[in-house]
């Protein structure tokens, strides 16, 4: 390949966008994220950097609040996953103040993977480092959707992004069904988690929040919260 080939013309002469590649390493070699729709709610979880004993294990990096009924938990490079999280708030407030009402999950994810797609357009701009896993409650029921580099957003009842992604996502197609609860679902994320990370997974380690479909509001389980779960099925 001509050196320079992909930024002069945007693709590699086998029809690829380099840069969207090297994002999707950084995704790859990310603490892990997971996500899950049942017809309960949602769940939505990741594993924090390694903690050290002068950080307060309360902070996060992986999991956010964007309205009252919707959420993201991002694996990748965590100030692309700022920027993205800030421009879904302020599309979300805008929606409730034009419309009078909470904005619609793939409506908002929609308008996401507009701006994400953009950036792989233009010269002097890279891809976002980061895939998101954005769930939440709208009028429609749960929803959980992933939004990777390229843009491109897909709707799921399960999945995972970052290291053990594959392995992961075997182990929630063999567990895997939509009628089981939020507490199984919370239980089944954590144990997919440990049989393939081993003891990457630790309680101070996991951040863990959940819409129900009943209260349409997100909340973050504490730390003690997580310590019985993961108690539970360790």
């Amino acid at each position: 390949m001509i050196p320079g080939y992909e930024r002069l013309y945007g693709f590699s002469p086998d029809g690829r966008i380099l840069q969207v590649d090297y994002a999707m390493v950084m995704v790859n070699n990310s603490p892990t994220a997971w996500g899950i729709q049942i017809e309960g709610g949602i769940v939505l979880a990741g594993l924090e950097k390694k903690i050290g004993m002068l950080q307060d294990r309360t902070f996060s990096q992986k999991l956010f609040q964007i309205d009252e009924h919707i959420a993201t938990v991002v694996a990748g490079f965590n100030s692309d996953a700022r920027l993205l999280v800030e421009y879904a708030r302020n599309e979300a407030q805008v929606n409730r103040l034009l419309y009078d009402e909470p904005i619609d999950v793939e409506f908002l994810v929609r308008r996401l993977s507009n701006t994400v797609q953009s950036y792989t357009q233009h010269a002097g701009m890279r891809p976002f480092g980061i895939s998101m896993l954005i769930g939440g409650v709208d009028m429609v029921g749960a929803s959980l959707y992933q939004l990777d580099p390229t843009g491109i957003y897909f709707k799921y009842f399960a999945s995972a992004i970052g290291v053990g992604r594959d392995d992961i996502l075997k182990y929630f197609r063999d567990n895997y069904s939509t009628s089981i609860s939020l507490d199984e679902a919370i239980s089944l994320g954590i144990k997919g988690s440990i049989e393939v990370l081993k003891d990457e997974v630790a309680p101070d380690r996991l951040r863990i929040g959940v819409i129900s479909i009943d209260e349409k509001k997100f909340k973050v389980l504490s730390y003690e919260e997580t310590k019985k779960y993961y108690e539970r099925v360790k």
